[in-house]
């Protein structure tokens, strides 16, 4: 139920986004970012993520809705607006919102307990018990996860916002159901991350169990999805792989008959595998990739890695048969990186988060960024400030990164675009 007053306040924030999405330059963003995915990228892009600083960009004592769902809602909003008129990245706004289905999933027979300290934040570290003690035998213990959709949830939050926006904003379904499909994290979390590494060498055999109940867990769970008509097509602003927008004329498949519901080979997946960081090429080549081959090549085009540098497993990676962008991060050899995907791949560059949430350095910003773009000219180059988890109160910071992005690729002869909006 929503007061006038929450109604009112959502339907002007939503006003402002309609008006926001007409402007001229989101036109641009959108050639921009397909012409990138298809590999022919005219400029490069610029993405600078805020969720990790919600509460410094749109603060809880910020919201102006009473209730619980209005008040969701609104911070929502104001997060796109907060992008267009103070970050400036090639965030594109479109005139919609969104609802998803709804779906619960089962754990898979066992349950990890995680514990975490009391914090006044909400970042700290934890430990957790893992369920799986020895390897192969307590594979037993597993089984494939169960997924239930709650049909009367999803009607509900679909028609509440139709009633909320009606003549305003569309509505649509995206739904998303998973991050990554890499694997190796619920190994971690079924396992542990210590015995996960030791395992490579004291029970490979168990290691390989494990890995084949995930990948097979996860090719049922997408099958099932699938099979119900509850996959959405993820090609225009929809967040994909590590840090960055889906947008492409390469999805959907030619014979896909719009407004279906999505199959996987319509789709964008990321697959990664950062808990192995420290594993050899050739141990990662044995135990991870074969399992992970299987899940990503269902789908249509595929992004790899995250915080991972890919430098040492690029020749095993690269066998993904519809790898179309490659996550370059901080620890990331760029050279290197550079001449392995050269222009066949989008080199999706992570500056390191530390730039921007530690002591503000303009001049280390901007060597960076000319790094980047010296190493990369000619390529398909996207930039994406990403794990960003403090501001140091100082909001101002996102935006004037991009504004900095910007400067130096007008130095360097990408072309200058516009960043800010004001409506």
């Amino acid at each position: 139920m929503l007061n006038s007053n929450d109604l009112s306040i959502l339907r002007s924030l939503g006003e402002k986004i309609a008006r926001i999405a007409e402007h001229p330059v989101m036109d641009e963003r959108r050639s921009s970012w397909k012409a990138e995915k298809a590999l022919r990228g005219v400029r490069p892009m610029i993405l600078a993520e805020s969720g990790g600083v919600i509460d410094e960009v749109v603060p809880l004592s910020s919201l102006q809705c009473e209730g619980e769902w209005a008040r969701g809602i609104e911070r929502w909003l104001r997060d796109r607006i907060f992008h267009a008129e103070s970050v400036g990245d090639d965030y594109v706004v479109e005139p919609r919102v969104y609802y998803g289905g709804v779906v619960t999933s089962s754990d898979f027979g066992v349950q990890t307990v995680y514990h975490k300290p009391e914090t006044d934040g909400v970042l700290g570290s934890h430990v957790w018990d893992a369920p799986l003690k020895k390897l192969p035998e307590d594979i037993e213990k597993l089984h494939f996860r169960e997924h239930v959709f709650d049909a009367e949830a999803t009607l509900e939050s679909k028609t509440t916002l139709e009633s909320v926006f009606a003549g305003i904003l569309a509505v649509e379904n995206k739904s998303s159901y998973w991050w990554t499909l890499g694997l190796t994290n619920p190994a971690v979390g079924l396992y542990g991350l210590q015995e996960l590494l030791m395992a490579f060498y004291d029970c490979p055999d168990g290691l390989h169990a494990l890995m084949a109940f995930l990948r097979d867990d996860h090719l049922q769970t997408v099958d099932w999805l699938e099979s119900n008509g509850l996959l959405t097509v993820n090609n225009e602003d929809d967040y994909i792989g590590s840090g960055s927008i889906g947008y492409t004329d390469l999805l959907p498949q030619s014979d896909y008959q719009p407004g279906s519901p999505a199959r996987t080979r319509d789709m964008w997946v990321l697959s990664e595998s950062q808990e192995t960081v420290g594993v050899s090429p050739e141990l990662f080549e044995e135990f991870i990739f074969p399992y992970q081959l299987p899940v990503a090549e269902k789908f249509g085009l595929s992004y790899y890695g995250c915080c991972e540098p890919i430098d040492s497993r690029w020749e095993v990676v690269k066998r993904l048969p519809n790898l179309r962008c490659v996550s370059i991060s901080p620890w990331s050899d760029q050279t290197k990186m550079a001449a392995n995907l050269g222009k066949d791949h989008v080199f999706c560059r992570k500056p390191n988060p530390a730039l921007i949430s530690t002591a503000w350095n303009e001049d280390t910003i901007r060597r960076d960024i000319r790094e980047t773009l010296e190493i990369t000219r000619g390529l398909n180059v996207e930039f994406a400030m990403k794990d960003v988890h403090t501001l140091c109160g100082e909001p101002w910071r996102l935006g004037r990164w991009v504004e900095i992005v910007r400067e130096e690729m007008a130095l360097a002869g990408c072309g200058e675009t516009q960043g800010r909006i004001m409506v």
